[in-house]
Parts: structure tokens; C-alpha cells; sequence
């Protein structure tokens, strides 16, 4: 062999360092799809309709909006009958600042509210893995 045919050769990579390469590259993209599918895709959507009890803007850090609503309907603890009886409440995030204040100005009002569900929450978005994302209608109750 010539010293320009070892010049030109290139060097083999191991079997190892493949391997460790490829695991390292599968559990990246892994990790980022997981990551997207908790907490950026929808996982359902679908409309409440209730009493619209609050709407605040708190946060330490992340300042955002969050709402609760009171569903009509009562419900039992399933483990221990006959104990207190609670109404049905939804607490939401609101990603919309317009959306927000138009609810603030809703208070006791009765409201449909179209939402999206993820299967978590991230600190900037909100509290509640339910972000409100449209107003159907606002009502008057009587």
C-alpha cells in the first residue's frame, strides 16, 4: 500500500458507537414526541355550557387566565353514598386575552364555552389542561 491509499481511507466507525449514536438519536425524537402529543396536541374538544362563576388573571411567574364554570346537574361521591352533594364544575385556561375579558364582563351570566383538552398543562398556557378557546353564547339567566 501507498502512504496515499492510507491517507484516503477512511476510518471505520464501531458497531458501538452506531449504536450508541442511534439510541441517542431515537430517545431525542422520542422524548420530543412525547412532549408534543401531552401537551400540544389536542387530545378532545368539544362545548360546556353552565353558569360562568369567575374569571381570574393570577400567576407568580406566568400570568394567565383562568375560569371556572358551574354545570347544572348535582353529583354524589361515588365511594361513600349518601354523603354531600356537589354541583358539576369546570375549571378552564384561557389562551385569548379578548376571549378573557369578554368573560370577566360575563360573570353569573350563562355561557357555551368551546374548549380543547390536552393531556397536560404547561405554565404559559395555563393551569388547567381545559383551555377555552371560543364563546358560543352568552346569556342571560332568569
Amino acid at each position: 500500500m501507498t502512504t496515499q491509499e492510507n491517507s484516503t481511507e477512511k476510518p471505520k466507525k464501531s458497531i458501538v458507537k452506531k449504536l450508541i449514536r442511534n439510541t441517542l438519536i431515537f430517545i431525542v425524537l422520542g422524548s420530543a414526541l412525547a412532549v408534543y402529543v401531552c401537551f400540544y396536541y389536542p387530545f378532545g374538544e368539544g362545548v360546556k355550557a353552565g353558569q360562568l362563576n369567575y374569571v381570574v388573571y393570577k400567576g407568580y411567574v406566568f400570568k394567565t387566565y383562568e375560569g371556572k364554570m358551574i354545570q347544572a346537574g348535582f353529583r354524589g361521591s361515588a365511594k361513600t353514598p349518601g354523603t354531600a352533594v356537589q354541583s358539576y364544575e369546570f375549571e378552564f385556561s384561557i389562551s385569548n386575552k379578548d376571549i378573557a375579558e369578554k368573560l370577566m364582563k360575563a360573570g353569573g351570566k350563562e355561557v357555551q364555552l368551546h374548549y380543547k383538552e390536552y393531556l397536560g398543562a404547561i405554565p404559559w398556557r395555563g393551569y388547567s389542561k381545559y383551555v377555552v378557546d371560543d364563546i358560543l353564547e352568552i346569556k342571560d339567566t332568569y
